[in-house]
């Protein structure tokens, strides 16, 4: 968002100033907003009088000049003038009119009026960060996801028929499909007769670094590590080169391939097109799919660390939303387990095959992850919601769903994400479902939801004991709760679920720890 005092007005804020509009017309109240130009750029009129825009223009110049330093004020007894400002600086001016041949608004009247611009004035682009952070949020999501599928990708090609210049080719070629630059390389130590010597195994592009020039980049490369740094950064574009290179060349970033013993080679390349210059992400970048190289070379297993990797990426999305309140922290975790659990009973006496477990359970670690956009004020607040704050309360079921439907292999996860505050009787939400319209991921999520919601202390009220949360669960059938998911949930051992969660969910089950069901989960999901 430009921090200037031309801040652009966007659709989005027009839409939120139309409702204003609406709300202030149903009280016969015009409203009218002005640029810092003095251009009117909305009017909107309720019907029972008009408003002269020309005539209000000049009075708001008369009144303020050029400099616009208002505050909330009656200009007149029948005009009510609000600026809206980004950092400190007016960027529009709303005009609220209740019209001159009426008669003139009491003093209750006045107060109310001013209380619901002021209101929305303070808001104003608090509502548009919040939508651009969430936007932002859904964008690096999903820049994420596809860095973690170019490394699962290089992960399952690791096959004991493949040779190492055929893997690591793979894995140039992967990686330009996420960076654009004009040439990449993987040198590799390499013993001809008796000595050994580095040479281009694989590569890319327009290649600048020779054999010769290799040699040199390897000693400045192993300056950098030794000096505490995680690769080689060197650009012309805001200064002078650091060290000498060959002619073409305008940027460099260079990697090690490297285990505890010894350095084996790095991944270099040169000319970042789709940017100025590289950055500490690609940094991040380019350090993991050297280690997959590394790891290939070695004849390691990193699958199972890749989709660890990915599970503990989910979860710190959770994390994130779990530590936003206190009193729901390890809950997203918690409604994972419980849904997994209840849909492997209920796969007992129905077709649910392994994947659609997996789903389910990942479904259930991100069921929340709408709260994002959700202020902390709202969700810990000690007291009952105002119907606004429910309102933005109820809207996370869409904006997780809205975040995950970025990426195509989350698919199967969003229908569990959107309706798991639906209910059977049609009466939850966002859309109304009944029982024959909700997908079974979330009647189950919403048993385990509503479960570990009840046993869990909030900050409004204590936790439940298992038995009360049982007796709720059982009397919600059949209105809230789908009945095959809930018979499934309290006919199977609560008491032996109990342990496993209080105990980390490491209590003799099927995994060594809760973390490496996840990664399993996850290469489900990847596959």
């Amino acid at each position: 968002m430009n921090n200037t005092i031309t801040q652009t007005i966007t659709d989005f804020m027009m839409g939120q100033i139309n409702q204003l509009a609406h709300q202030l017309n149903r009280l016969d109240v015009n409203l009218l907003a002005f640029d810092r130009q003095g251009t009117c750029v909305l009017q909107s009129q309720a019907g029972a009088f008009d408003s002269d825009a020309d005539a209000i223009g000049l009075l708001l110049g008369q009144l303020f000049g050029d400099h616009q330093e208002t505050v909330p004020a009656w200009a007149s007894e029948h005009l009510f003038v609000c600026p809206v400002c980004y950092e400190q600086e007016p960027v529009l001016t709303l005009v609220a009119d209740t019209g001159e041949q009426n008669p003139a608004p009491g003093k209750q009247e006045k107060r109310y009026l001013a209380w619901i611009v002021e209101d929305f004035a303070k808001r104003f682009f608090e509502v548009e960060k919040n939508q651009s952070q969430m936007e932002k949020f859904g964008t690096e999501l999903s820049q994420a996801y596809e860095e973690l599928m170019l490394m699962y990708n290089l992960s399952t090609n690791m096959k004991v028929t493949q040779t190492n210049a055929n893997y690591l080719q793979l894995a140039c070629d992967q990686l330009t499909q996420l960076v654009q630059v004009e040439g990449i390389g993987i040198f590799l130590e390499k013993k001809t007769d008796g000595l050994r010597e580095l040479a281009l195994v694989a590569g890319s592009g327009v290649m600048t670094i020779n054999v010769s020039a290799a040699d040199i980049l390897q000693v400045h490369l192993q300056a950098e590590i030794n000096d505490g740094r995680d690769a080689l950064l060197d650009s012309e574009v805001d200064g002078p080169f650091k060290y000498t290179w060959p002619q073409g060349v305008k940027n460099v970033i260079a990697v090690p391939l490297a285990n505890e013993e010894r350095d084996l080679g790095f991944l270099v390349a040169t000319n970042i097109r789709n940017k100025p210059d590289f950055n500490t992400i690609d940094v991040k970048l380019f350090n993991s799919v050297a280690n997959q190289c590394m790891v290939f070379i070695e004849n390691n297993h990193l699958f199972d660390d890749l989709k660890e990797l990915f599970i503990g990426s989910l979860k710190a999305l959770t994390s994130s939303i779990d530590a936003k309140d206190q009193y729901t922290r390890g809950h997203s975790e918690r409604v994972a387990f419980i849904s997994r659990w209840i849909a492997e009973h209920m796969a007992k006496t129905r077709p649910i095959s392994e994947k659609q477990i997996h789903h389910i359970y990942l479904a259930g670690l991100l069921h929340d992850i709408g709260k994002i956009g959700v202020a902390e004020a709202v969700l810990c607040k000690n007291g009952k919601l105002t119907d606004e704050e429910r309102a933005v309360i109820q809207a996370h079921p869409r904006i997780g769903a809205s975040i995950l439907s970025e990426i195509r292999q989350m698919e199967e996860i969003v229908p569990g994400v959107l309706g798991h505050h639906e209910r059977i009787d049609g009466k939850g939400y966002p859309n109304g479902l009944n029982g024959e319209e909700m997908p079974l991921s979330a009647k189950i999520i919403s048993i385990a939801d509503s479960f570990d919601a009840m046993t869990s202390k909030r900050v409004y009220r204590d936790a439940m004991n298992i038995q009360r949360a049982l007796k709720e669960i059982e009397r919600g059938i059949g209105t809230q709760f789908d009945e095959e998911a809930a018979r499934a949930f309290l006919d199977s051992d609560i008491d032996k679920l109990w342990r496993i969660i209080q105990d980390g969910f490491i209590e003799r089950w099927d995994y060594s720890n809760f973390e490496e069901y996840g990664a399993s989960a996850v290469g489900a999901l990847i596959r």
